[in-house]
């Protein structure tokens, strides 16, 4: 497989969102969803309204997001409108939580975990997709950014159960105490990311990837006591490739030598991280091999 283009810039301001955007070269076509982590109530590092906002309003995007299977402040449509509410998200756009009207079941290319996805009903009311992830640290994944974005943050709520069970079970309180390997569950995610993407792709409908990274603590964004970041910002990464988006991001966290940065990549490592780029790489949904283009030279 060639080569995949990864556009880079160190600006995190949304005139560099946009620079990274542009880059892609691409043209989107009608109703645009962008999918964030609207982030639980009590985190800090979730993505905001004045980097990203510009950016959305200027695209009449939709932000897209679905329930979380782990009970909080996002699990049920209701409390979910308002976190995102109090995160500034309803300020500049939209909030379409797509799993408020039901899920839908689609078809996956490689069974070995999962039999189908279980994705957001109103996923179908959008005509192009930009996965807008915010690069950090992972309890239970080890690290998110695109192919975490498009696999958990798609799934509706009892997706989100089917994936962490490793197929095990669609019950968001059954899931929790199904027995699997870590690697699985891995391998779950990108299978999971795979068929978002052939779906989309089934139906003529385009997905970029954008990675903002910043504030990158070893804890997600789903975490109410998210920790404070272990390393400086590096900015952010653009492709038409989520598995090359991923690689470029985990190699700049592996390249730091910021004193604390040991912390994320521990944590990367402690999860099997990394074996989600070489798992998706694998099943073909792209590449880990990648050219960086520097759009700050």
């Amino acid at each position: 497989m060639e080569k995949s283009r990864v556009y880079f810039t160190k600006d995190i301001s949304p005139d560099g969102l946009k620079k990274a955007y542009d880059a892609l070269g691409v043209q989107l076509k009608g109703k645009i969803g962008v999918k964030v982590s609207t982030g639980e109530a009590g985190s800090k590092g979730y993505l905001k309204a004045n980097l990203i906002g510009s950016f959305v309003k200027e695209l009449n995007g939709t932000i897209l997001e679905c329930n979380t299977a782990y009970p909080g402040k996002r699990c049920n449509y209701e409390d979910h409108i308002k976190v995102a509410e109090e995160h500034g998200f309803t300020s500049f756009a939209d909030v379409d939580i797509m799993d408020k009207d039901g899920e839908v079941k689609i078809p996956v290319s490689n069974g070995k975990h999962l039999k189908y996805d279980i994705i957001g009903k109103n996923f179908d009311n959008y005509d192009s997709y930009i996965n807008l992830a915010h690069g950090k640290g992972h309890a239970m994944g080890g690290f998110g950014a695109n192919l975490k974005n498009q696999s958990i943050g798609i799934a509706s709520r009892n997706g989100k159960a089917y994936i962490h069970s490793c197929g095990q079970s669609e019950n968001p309180n059954e899931c929790w105490s199904c027995k699997y390997e870590q690697k699985d569950f891995i391998e779950s995610m990108a299978v999971a990311a795979k068929a978002v993407s052939d779906y989309a792709a089934s139906k003529n409908k385009q997905i970029v990837y954008i990675t903002i990274m910043n504030a990158l603590s070893v804890d997600c964004d789903c975490d109410c006591n998210q920790g404070d970041p272990v390393m400086n910002d590096l900015g952010i990464v653009a492709s038409l490739d989520p598995v090359a988006n991923d690689q470029a991001f985990i190699d700049m966290v592996w390249a730091s030598t910021d004193k604390n940065s040991h912390l994320l990549r521990e944590r990367v490592d402690r999860q099997v991280g990394r074996h989600i780029t070489e798992y998706a790489e694998e099943i073909g949904l792209g590449t880990t091999k990648y050219e960086l283009v520097d759009l700050d030279k």
